[in-house]
């Protein structure tokens, strides 16, 4: 296994327009199962200038039944949108949290899909659709994620902590990250390159204004990523010289186009299937997250030090079709054994989508918070984030003694 190399993570800000888009839907996610904890969502979001529509299939009990929306229900949707983009920060000509315009596509969900998925008095739940979810953890960082993308985000989370409370007034909602590093026996050993653009007000891409937002994320950037790392380190900084239009005004956003920064940075395969705006019968979302649950779990027990597990559905079908684990030739036991214990521990009911969502907690709305800054190496709180817990690790270890 290659050990010394270059490698790269991107991070986007909640202010990024496909971002934008995530927080929406999930915000509807969350809505719907505050109303009803067995909804069904798959929502979609557009945004562009001055514009946010909604589509995609639902049910909900007291919201949408028999093709009929529930008395002030519409309105709560839009309310919901709007509060979502004024959270994030868009008071602007081009995107105005108050004046932009609203369409809600959302319709009943499909009665075929539903029959399929639903439990009935002769066969479990089924998972929401077929395909193969993957799940990763590596011990770089102490919250078990790949560096690159650890250090992107935090550069973006400081950015944004700093707009908000007004300690950085010249910045605005939109900004990407980039953090390169070189690795030296599989351990990050310098920051070759840290790229970052940030949406900023106007003036702000010339002469002493552009010194200071310069000075400001080459500050932040020294504080969030360790000084040994930075001894060799080239900053580009809004390359392209101006970046005061930006958001939905600059680009348009659309559900599931970050799926790479919502998981690992690349440094994991992917599935494929996005998670914002998906209830969590859709084993896209729950198995993803229960895959980096078991995969966080068998790092931290001291089964390897790192950990990709991989699993599959089929649509209608309860239990997986398969169950994978690589722990890339760092594992202290072989990969099957830790397939076997993970399958025989009763708690985790078979990883059916069912037993997910029990042992998880995920029939919750505690979706918004994921939809921004990554969906993994997050601190669990409560009923946030649960498959970041490492409660699991004493079973593993418990089963293959």
């Amino acid at each position: 296994m290659r050990s010394d190399y270059l490698f790269t993570s991107e991070s986007v800000s909640e202010g990024h327009p496909d971002k934008v888009s995530d927080q929406i839907s999930d915000a509807i996610v969350d809505l719907f199962l505050s109303k009803d904890p067995e909804a069904r969502i798959a929502c979609e979001t557009l945004t562009t200038t001055q514009l946010v529509v909604l589509a995609g299939e639902i049910r909900c009990k007291g919201v949408f039944e028999n093709g009929e929306w529930a008395p002030g229900a519409q309105d709560e949707i839009e309310a919901t949108v709007r509060r979502t983009v004024k959270e994030i920060g868009y008071a602007q000509d081009g995107f105005h949290w108050e004046r932009l315009e609203f369409i809600n596509r959302l319709h009943g969900q499909s009665a075929h899909i539903a029959q399929g998925v639903d439990a009935s008095d002769n066969k479990d739940e089924g998972a929401g659709d077929q395909g193969i979810m993957f799940g990763y953890a590596t011990d770089e960082t102490p919250d078990l994620m790949p560096a690159t993308l650890y250090y992107s985000h935090k550069i973006l989370e400081r950015m944004a902590a700093d707009r908000h409370s007004g300690a950085a007034p010249f910045l605005e909602p939109d900004a990407k990250s980039q953090v390169t590093l070189r690795y030296e026996g599989s351990l990050p050993v310098a920051a070759t390159a840290v790229v970052v653009s940030t949406q900023h007000a106007k003036g702000y891409d010339e002469g002493d204004k552009e010194a200071e937002l310069h000075a400001y994320v080459k500050r932040v950037v020294s504080e969030v990523i360790p000084p040994v790392l930075l001894r060799e380190t080239k900053y580009y900084i809004n390359p392209t010289g101006s970046f005061e239009i930006g958001g939905p005004d600059g680009d348009a956003g659309l559900t599931g186009r970050k799926i790479i920064v919502d998981t690992y940075g690349g440094a994991a395969p992917h599935g494929g299937g996005a998670f914002s705006g998906k209830d969590p019968t859709k084993v896209d979302r729950s198995a993803a997250y229960i895959t980096r649950y078991l995969a966080k779990n068998v790092v931290a027990a001291g089964l390897a030090t790192r950990c990709t597990i991989q699993i599959a559905y089929a649509i209608g079908v309860s239990e997986p079709l398969s169950l994978y684990v690589d722990t890339h030739e760092t594992g202290t036991i072989g990969d099957d054994k830790i397939e076997q214990a993970i399958l025989g521990i009763t708690k985790l009911g078979g990883l059916t989508p069912r037993a997910i969502r029990t042992h998880l907690g995920l029939n919750k709305p505690i979706y918004k918070p994921t939809a921004a800054y990554g969906h993994f190496g997050r601190k669990p709180d409560g009923d946030l984030f649960p498959w970041e817990r490492l409660d699991l690790a004493e079973d593993l270890k418990a089963a293959l003694s």
